[in-house]
C-alpha cells in the first residue's frame, strides 16, 4: 500500500483546491457545476443546487426568537403569525421554492423577493397564530 502525504492540494495556477488538516480532515471548494452520481452510478446531480441554502428554527410566540439559522442576518415580526427571513445572502431569484413547519398546524409561505422569504401559520380555523415552534427553508441559487 502505498501512501500520498499532502498539506495542499493546487491547480497549476496556484489556488488551492482541497486542504488537509493534521486530524485528516479535508476541506474542497465546490463549484456551482460539481456533481455527483447516484448510487447505482447511472445519474449525476448538481450538487450545489440541491442544497438548502436558508434555513431558521424560530419561535413567534411570547417571545420573537431566531434559536438557529443558516443564511438569515434577521427575523421581522410582522404580525401574529406572520415572520420573514432576512438573509445574509441574497438568491439570485425570487423564483425559488421556500417551504415551512409549524407544529402540527397550517403554514404557507407569504411574499417574497432575493433578498426575504415571508412565512405564516395558522390555527385550525386558519386564523393566523403565533407558535413556539416554526420554521422556515429556502432552496435555489444564491446571487
Amino acid at each position: 500500500m502505498s501512501n500520498l502525504l499532502v498539506q495542499n492540494i493546487k491547480h497549476t495556477n496556484n489556488t488551492s483546491a482541497q486542504t488537509i488538516d493534521t486530524s485528516g480532515r479535508t476541506t474542497a471548494v465546490l463549484n456551482n457545476d460539481t456533481t455527483y452520481r447516484s448510487d447505482g452510478g447511472a445519474v449525476t446531480q448538481n450538487m450545489v443546487q440541491g442544497l438548502c441554502k436558508a434555513w431558521s428554527y424560530y419561535t413567534t410566540a411570547s417571545s420573537f426568537t431566531n434559536h438557529d439559522s443558516l443564511n438569515v442576518s434577521s427575523l421581522t415580526d410582522r404580525g401574529t403569525g406572520d415572520c420573514r427571513l432576512v438573509f445574509t445572502n441574497a438568491f439570485a431569484s425570487v423564483n425559488r421554492p421556500q417551504h415551512g413547519m409549524s407544529g402540527s398546524r397550517h403554514f404557507s409561505d407569504g411574499d417574497a423577493s432575493a433578498s426575504y422569504a415571508n412565512f405564516v401559520s395558522a390555527d385550525n380555523n386558519h386564523s393566523q397564530e403565533d407558535t413556539t415552534r416554526s420554521s422556515g427553508m429556502v432552496s435555489g441559487d444564491l446571487a
